[in-house]
């Protein structure tokens, strides 16, 4: 199909620097609508982003936003970071001006099978997985959303039975709620932890967001959640889907989905049990055996077989930024887990390698309680910190509990340099932040970059 929107007016509010809304400018642009993109970020943030929408008729309204462009259009597309609140938002509302996001426009347009997957970790590597499978049997299979690909970069390419699988944050599940749009045929919920405090009054509603992902499924679809979370012991009775569950030990009897038994995954369905994961697997990590017990049992709900699963994630290299082995360099491993933005997957990384290792954690507070974390703060041999407003409330933590810790230090290369000169042959290095990122980097990713250049620097 070729889509036209032929002088509509379009306002991009956030450009952005993870492709939503380049994506989106991109498309509107190249199908004939009239493209204003307005972002708070100056030229020089955004000049990644800028470079690829040069070569289009498009106006660009830099280091803040103008009334008149909410006002004087006739659609508005909001990048999930833009609180919904947001006064120039209401000024469109107002004027009964429709405000949608990259995600409600593809799936309005889109009549692809899809498989969504939200969680607060584990949610990109599920996605990816889930992909992987499918790619073998559906090679027009597509992958985006929070995982940085907007939909609308491969919308046009799609057939009508190619499936697509959409990693969903809260936020992007927010901008979902209420707009009757199309449920996806299987739902995914990885795990639930306390996440962007900062932006969210309470847990409460941070979960309600989540549950957008089921609520509107009917009963020919399938939601599939975590029975070890006990944010999500009451999820199956919110939707009108048929439950499946995933679980790190084998499922209780009457009970379908996918259980770990010594490392291996089972399919547990109509008094079969079939294996789909392999007791030895390529990326490290029990938290990542058991998104990969998740993405298994999607894959199988949406008609692959053990075989094919079991094949396809055998190899499964993991994702970038999530305990990522970056290599070795005079004795010393080191791993990227820069997506560790929460206490619990700092948790989950320094259980999942051998010691001794060497954390280099820190940054920006999201207003989240690190005092379940802080048994874990033991298993490495040192610790140091990086500058931020979350490190203040770790250190002082670190400092009651007798735990020795090193910083923090203004800058990722000068505590680099710490963790390299604490460690000894042997050792892991570990950039595992466990708080978000804003103060010092762009982004998780920008901060993931960087750590991966210095580990290359070294001679």
């Amino acid at each position: 199909m070729r889509i036209s929107f032929k002088k509509l007016r379009v306002t991009v509010m956030g450009l952005g620097l993870h492709g939503g809304g380049l994506a989106t400018a991109l498309f509107f642009a190249r199908r004939g609508a009239r493209v204003t993109v307005t972002d708070l970020k100056d030229e020089k943030t955004l000049k990644s982003s800028l470079a690829r929408i040069r070569e289009l008729d498009i106006r660009l309204v830099l280091g803040g936003h103008e009334e008149k462009d909410f006002l004087e259009t006739d659609l508005v597309i909001k990048n999930p970071a833009v609180p919904q609140d947001s006064p120039f938002l209401n000024l469109a509302r107002e004027r009964l001006i429709p405000v949608e996001t990259d995600l409600s426009v593809f799936l309005s347009l889109s009549s692809s099978p899809l498989i969504a997957v939200t969680g607060s970790k584990g949610k990109s590597t599920t996605a990816l997985a889930i992909h992987r499978c499918l790619k073998g049997w559906f090679p027009g299979a597509r992958l985006g959303g929070n995982i940085t690909v907007s939909p609308l970069s491969f919308l046009e390419e799609l057939k009508k039975d190619d499936p697509v699988v959409l990693e969903l944050s809260s936020w992007q599940l927010a901008d979902l709620a209420g707009k009757g749009l199309p449920s996806p045929k299987i739902s995914l919920m990885t795990v639930i932890f306390p996440d962007h405090q900062d932006r969210y009054p309470d847990m409460e509603s941070y979960i309600a967001d989540k549950k957008v992902i089921f609520q509107h499924q009917g009963a020919e679809d399938f939601a599939i959640f975590n029975l070890q979370d006990p944010f999500q012991k009451w999820f199956p009775r919110e939707t009108g889907a048929k439950a499946r569950f995933f679980s790190d030990r084998p499922l209780p009897p009457g009970l379908e989905g996918a259980g770990l038994d010594n490392n291996t995954g089972w399919i547990a369905e109509g008094g079969e049990i079939k294996q789909i994961l392999e007791k030895s697997l390529s990326v490290p990590g029990e938290h990542n055996r058991l998104n990969l017990l998740a993405a298994g049992l999607a894959a199988h709900l949406f008609g692959l077989s053990p075989e094919t699963i079991r094949a396809s994630l055998r190899d499964f290299p993991g994702i970038e930024h999530r305990l990522e082995y970056i290599g070795e360099k005079n004795g010393l491993k080191f791993y990227n887990d820069s997506a560790a933005t929460i206490p619990q997957a700092l948790s989950a990384a320094l259980k999942s390698l051998k010691p001794p290792v060497i954390l280099i954690a820190g940054g920006t507070d999201k207003n989240l309680d690190f005092e379940p974390a802080m048994p874990d703060f033991r298993i490495p041999d040192k610790i140091v910190l990086l500058e931020g407003s979350a490190s203040d409330k770790l250190e002082r933590l670190l400092d009651r509990d007798g735990i020795d810790n090193q910083g923090p230090f203004s800058s990722l290369k000068e505590a680099f340099a710490e963790a390299c000169a604490q460690a000894r042959p042997g050792s892991s290095v570990l950039f595992s932040p466990g708080c978000a990122s804003f103060e010092m980097f762009l982004n998780e990713f920008d901060r993931g970059r960087k750590f991966k250049e210095l580990v290359r620097s070294i001679q």
